[in-house]
């Protein structure tokens, strides 16, 4: 272990009640990190409009041309939407309050 974590861990113990030894700290250190649940980030806008951007040039291509344009916008705008069941669940995009 690199002798700064180690000074960080020591730093720790100092601020602990009761003497605890520096492998019982690193063991409780442990459990912490393995009981913090991380949160997904959300993306960036830009790099949501440009996923979105690169989704929508793919389904141009794909298109059934024998379609109405009214038809293709609308199948266009289904797919990128995504299936109501699903919406709910996605983790990348913010929940609407």
């Amino acid at each position: 272990m690199h002798d700064q974590k180690i000074a960080e861990i020591d730093a720790w113990i100092a601020i602990q009640e009761g003497e605890i030894t520096r492998p019982e700290a690193i063991r409780r250190l442990v459990e912490l990190g393995l009981t913090v649940k991380a949160r997904p980030q959300q993306p960036s806008p830009a790099r949501t409009g440009r996923a979105n951007e690169m989704a929508a040039k793919q389904l141009d291509q794909l298109a059934d041309k024998s379609a109405s344009a009214q038809e293709q916008s609308s199948r266009k705008q289904r797919l990128l939407k995504g299936p109501d069941e699903f919406r709910g669940a996605r983790i990348d995009r913010a929940k609407k309050k």
